[in-house]
């Protein structure tokens, strides 16, 4: 949606208008959502599909047995990812000058984001189920490029995975960054309402939720940045 030319962009996915999931879910609403099955996207008799890495692998062969061209793009897992797939994107629909100059305007608005405060601030990525984020993430480079030392490499988990609520207790980090809540109520986001987190939650009060703006790699990943930059300036007040 942020490449195409009018016209060139006959339908999204599903995932692409849901507000927790996308940070285009209100532009995504003005077309046809699909649910990624062949037979619905052969229908619409597209000249190219975009799909994940993730799509299901019978409905990307069968489309492409078909005669559909199909381009697959990875999920991104840095800061760097976002540009290598814009400029990508950008050729494919053939809008490269277009993709030159968002690269360019987040570049730039990145460098300036970018900080390397004297005091790196020790934040925890919490969701559900008590899953963090590690460094080597997009995840992970957005709360680096903040300012934030993640806590998940003193847990010795680089990537990711179920950290306990002792450990980050213990670790005792300076912010605590939870995911955004999905409508009603969830065993897995339960953890999240416990009194033991309540005083690391209480560090800073507005601090932000993983939000659509860290799902996917877009230059949105840009307001995550802002928001973070907000929360580490707010505890340096406080000290």
């Amino acid at each position: 949606m942020l490449l195409a030319a009018p016209g060139q962009l006959v339908s999204v996915s599903f995932l692409a208008q849901d507000p927790m999931n996308s940070a285009m879910a209100d532009a995504a609403r003005a077309f046809p959502a699909n649910r990624g099955q062949a037979e619905e996207v052969f229908l619409m008799k597209p000249d190219l599909v975009l799909a994940g890495t993730y799509t299901s692998r019978a409905a990307v062969s069968m489309l492409r047995r078909l005669g559909i061209e199909v381009v697959e793009f990875p999920p991104e897992r840095s800061l760097d990812d976002v540009r290598r797939h814009l400029r990508l994107m950008g050729q494919v629909l053939g809008q490269q000058a277009r993709a030159e100059a968002m690269i360019a305007d987040y570049d730039t608005r990145l460098a300036a984001l970018r900080a390397d405060p004297a005091h790196r601030p020790r934040a925890a990525l919490y969701s559900a189920n008590g899953y963090t984020t590690g460094g080597n993430t997009l995840s992970g480079e957005i709360l680096a490029a903040a300012g934030f030392d993640n806590i998940a490499a003193e847990a010795g988990m680089p990537a990711g995975g179920a950290l306990p609520l002792e450990v980050l207790v213990m670790l005792r980090p300076d912010l605590v960054i939870t995911g955004a809540r999905y409508p009603g109520a969830s065993r897995s986001e339960a953890l999240l309402d416990h009194p033991a987190l309540a005083p690391l939650l209480a560090a800073v009060p507005d601090a932000p939720a993983t939000n659509a703006d860290w799902v996917c790699g877009t230059p949105y990943v840009l307001r995550a940045i802002e928001g973070l930059v907000a929360a580490r300036k707010a505890l340096e007040a406080g000290q």
